[in-house]
């Protein structure tokens, strides 16, 4: 375990990225990010890898800086102009992010990836982590839930293009509005909702809090055609995966639908911010958000003190 008075946030509480104080008034904030693709669309799936990396610095509440491209590609068995769509599509999202793309690195691989490195910025007094949800505090998501069941569905053809669009753009959204509207109230914690899905960070989060966390399953947005998709089977490994590391610590009430624990535990790519606010501030999240036209619905609340625990609610 890496020690430093200035390293302000490193791996011990599976928060979304490394903090490290350069001077009093600024940190700098580190993440990495890639995966293998998840639509067929080259750029796209740039857009999407690119917004999905980005998230970690956002949840942190800092601004991104630089990124650089880490990219798997088989040249011998895709041509380079797919390679170049992805890079495209990739730096769009870098630049619309107000950051620089200062270089990268790439191998030779059987199988393509693409992803990148973001170093960002933020004040030493002012870094959001997962570990600050205190009991009484209301909690925010700012994105539907369902894109890796959708993802699943694309694959197997079993979505027309106006979803699959619908999909893609919720990917491909940035959360730095909502980032930007958090910092802009004050707000105790924060987690954005990627591989381990809802379930899977809401306990990371109360693990590191010390809390237990309630989850209002009825007021949990989910993509549409999700819960259908789900129904017919279109669900990853990954988000079983998720289910059964959760389920020990996950109180399921009665009159929860057994079919939304999927949608609840699925593996997203670029999903939104879970942000846990003080009571008194969050009609103010709610106000900053709306004016950003970010969803804002509020899913559950902090509940008391435990070692960490979900609690589902119907």
């Amino acid at each position: 375990m890496e020690s430093s008075p200035d390293l302000l946030v490193g791996w011990e509480t599976s928060d979304d990225a490394g903090v490290i104080r350069l001077r009093e008034d600024l940190a700098l904030i580190q993440t990495v990010d890639f995966f293998t693709p998840i639509v067929d669309e080259p750029r796209a799936f740039g857009r999407i890898a690119a917004a999905n990396a980005l998230s970690d610095v956002y949840a942190m509440g800092g601004r991104p800086l630089t990124a650089m491209n880490l990219v798997c590609f088989p040249r011998d068995k895709l041509p380079k102009e797919v390679l170049r769509e992805i890079l495209l599509g990739g730096i769009e999202t870098v630049h619309e992010a107000g950051a620089l793309l200062v270089g990268g690195h790439s191998v030779n691989d059987s199988e393509l990836k693409y992803g990148l490195s973001v170093t960002g910025v933020v004040h030493p007094e002012r870094i959001v982590t997962n570990r600050g949800a205190r009991p009484g505090d209301r909690l925010v998501l700012t994105k539907p839930l369902g894109t890796g069941i959708l993802s699943t569905a694309i694959k197997g053809r079993l979505l027309g293009p106006d979803a699959e669009q619908e999909v893609v753009r919720w990917m491909a959204t940035l959360n730095r509005d909502a980032s930007e509207a958090m910092q802009e109230v004050g707000v105790s914690a924060c987690t954005d909702i990627t591989g381990f899905g809802l379930l899977g960070h809401a306990l990371e989060m109360a693990a590191a809090s010390g809390v237990e966390i309630r989850l209002w399953a009825s007021r949990i947005p989910l993509l549409p055609q999700a819960l259908d998709m789900a129904r017919m089977g279109m669900v990853p490994g990954g988000s079983f995966a998720n289910r059964r590391y959760c389920e020990k610590s996950v109180m399921v009430e009665e009159g929860v639908d057994p079919l939304l624990l999927d949608c609840l535990a699925d593996a997203q790519t670029s999903g939104g911010l879970l942000i846990a606010v003080p009571e008194k501030r969050a009609d103010a999240l709610h106000q900053a958000l709306e004016k950003r036209a970010v969803p804002h619905p509020e899913v559950g609340q902090v509940i008391g003190p435990s070692e960490g625990l979900i609690r589902l609610s119907p």
